[in-house]
């Protein structure tokens, strides 16, 4: 396990890591991408826990997504079943669990105040952390042809994942107003939304 840990994650961060995993008795699943999410945790019918992490994930954000999904299994079993899945109490776990690795022995040095920024109040997913997702994917060795919303000009169109097609409006606070070309339909993006820009 040792020696597949340290294909996925920063040097530094391996026995720690490791240590956790065979703390919680985690079974954990490196798996094909999921273009709709880099990680779940989930109790199997035999009361096995279950972790899969996207194999694709840079060293940084595949950190992030194995802690993120360890914090669901110590809430549910500190707290109870009942919990919210990114409530409060797994919020205090996510925090307490991710915090030995804000260092700047394992992450670059860019990374730490975004870091250390987001984990003040952890989100369900570090994609809806506009600022710390761009920068993750800084890391990512393969750049993709795919934009963020944010960067499109107002106007464009652009495709998701699904193949459906979308004109971006205006920003409403946080996100952006994007209008299904098909249906008329209103959505709400994320900023850091990856699509596919096709014209402007």
């Amino acid at each position: 396990m040792d020696d597949i840990l340290k294909k996925y994650l920063p040097e530094r961060a391996v026995t720690s890591c490791l240590e956790l995993i065979q703390n919680t008795g985690v079974h954990l699943k490196i798996v094909n991408e999921r273009i709709t999410r880099h990680g779940d945790y989930r109790r199997m019918p035999d009361g096995r826990h279950q972790i899969t992490v996207n194999a694709t994930l840079n060293k940084y954000r595949f950190l992030v997504t194995l802690i993120h999904e360890i914090a669901h299994l110590v809430a549910f079993e500190k707290y109870g079943r009942r919990i919210k899945p990114h409530g409060r109490e797994w919020k205090i776990t996510f925090q307490k669990l991710m915090l030995p690795f804000i260092r700047p022995e394992i992450f670059p040095s860019k990374l730490l105040p975004l870091l250390a920024n987001h984990f003040r109040n952890p989100k369900a997913s570090s994609n809806t952390d506009a600022q710390l997702s761009v920068a993750l994917k800084s890391y990512d060795k393969q750049h993709s042809d795919k934009s963020y919303v944010f960067e499109l000009p107002l106007g464009s169109v652009f495709r998701l994942y699904n193949g459906k097609l979308y004109k971006k409006g205006n920003r409403r606070i946080k996100r952006y107003e994007c209008v299904e070309v098909t249906s008329g339909k209103i959505y709400l993006f994320q900023p850091n939304a990856e699509v596919e820009l096709i014209k402007t």
